[in-house]
């Protein structure tokens, strides 16, 4: 059991830090308040590699692991959360070509997704289908060649600027639950193919939220990525195991800002005066900051004991609900102290604070909220999977 980061790792790690600190922090606010895709960052994750950071070296990718996306999205989420969260949707899309993909998908879309040629978005959510994916409507029905698509989706991140959709689908107007789930890749520009209003949100602004309607939209059979049946759920667990990446991501992006949060809260309460002594000098102040340090830490573990056991294929849904449903509290809870520690400044939109705050309230929506991640938890301790991560 090894707790230090290789030196590769700590390279990763400075050097992602650094490109946030020189690059991203300053413009971090006016992607916010303009509500604007950060395409200069975007570019320049793809000029530095980390936008094909997991895809293989064969594919012009850096061959990394889900550690490695893990360490680069919590350095960038300290900074910029628009950023972050656009890394995530694009990893998220080329970690399932990679696992499911044709070699044909995979020569047509990969290398294009390293070079920031191809942004991606992941189509899932539907105006009544959000945390009960079982329930989507979207259909995908074959007529001759092609798979023609039917339905609605939203929330879909990057939605209004992506070159690529993975839509997960509903296979047949038969089935249900479950049954009949698969996914698709679909070409922007597509006919049939439209974007719909973008949906204004409260945090993770600049990264774009919007509708995604598919009518009579017909995409080659050869771009199914996961075949789902009607008559079972085969590709819908195969589905399943890669939610279990993206609560790792969403996780790094909580930690990322919880730290970022703390960061800033140490600083000042330094540097702040009041009653003739340093903020830092009151016993109430060094508690919260204790208190946030503990949680920071507990955090990070959690995440990182789930990502490197995951590094090698999908990591383990009882560690990372438990890193999920811990980072999603955490950031919150460690975000709301570093603005009280603020004072009135930290509800200033000059300070980082209250846009930190925003934006962490977010990830408690996206890859299964802290209520399914706790009924996940307890499914798998009634399973007797705990003495398995255990003793693992």
């Amino acid at each position: 059991m090894d707790f230090h980061l290789t030196e590769e790792q700590k390279r990763l790690k400075k050097t992602v830090r650094d490109l946030a600190e020189s690059e991203f922090r300053d413009k971090a606010h006016i992607w916010d308040q303009n509500d604007e895709f950060p395409r200069e960052n975007v570019m320049k994750l793809a000029e530095m590699g980390l936008l094909g950071i997991t895809i293989p070296k064969e594919y012009g990718g850096g061959g990394g692991t889900i550690f490695d996306v893990v360490l680069t999205i919590e350095e960038l989420a300290r900074v910029c959360r628009a950023t972050s969260t656009i890394l995530v949707t694009q990893v998220g899309d080329a970690e399932a070509i990679k696992e499911h993909g044709s070699d044909n998908l995979k020569e047509k879309y990969l290398p294009g997704m390293a070079k920031g040629e191809i942004l991606s978005c992941i189509t899932i959510s539907e105006p009544q289908a959000g945390s009960d994916v079982t329930a989507m409507s979207t259909t995908a029905e074959l007529d001759g060649d092609s798979y023609v698509l039917n339905g609605i989706k939203h929330f879909i991140t990057n939605g209004d600027v992506a070159d690529l959709y993975m839509v997960f689908v509903r296979y047949g107007k038969e089935s249900s639950g479950a049954h009949g789930i698969g996914s698709i890749l679909v070409d922007g520009g597509t006919p049939g193919l439209i974007v719909g209003k973008n949906d204004i949100m409260m945090g993770i602004r600049g990264a774009g939220h919007p509708e995604i309607i598919f009518e009579n939209c017909r995409v080659p059979k050869e771009n199914v990525l996961v075949q789902g049946d009607p008559s079972n759920n085969e590709g819908f667990k195969k589905i399943l195991a890669s939610f279990n990446s993206e609560r790792c991501f969403n996780s790094a992006n909580c930690l990322g800002i919880a730290q970022g949060a703390f960061d800033e809260a140490l600083k000042y309460s330094q540097e702040r005066e009041t009653f003739g002594k340093k903020v830092s000098d009151y016993q109430g102040i060094q508690w919260m900051l204790a208190d946030m340090a503990i949680k920071l830490e507990a955090s990070r573990w959690l995440l990182y004991r789930a990502a490197v056991n995951g590094s090698e294929g999908h990591p383990e849904l009882l560690e990372v609900s438990i890193a999920k449903t811990f980072a999603n509290d955490m950031s919150l809870e460690v975000c709301n102290a570093a603005m009280q520690i603020h004072g009135g400044y930290g509800y200033c939109v000059e300070f980082p604070l209250e846009r930190a705050w925003r934006d962490a309230r977010a990830y408690s929506f996206g890859a299964g909220t802290p209520q399914i991640q706790r009924n996940m938890i307890a499914q798998q301790l009634l399973r007797g999977k705990l003495d398995v991560i255990r003793n693992r």
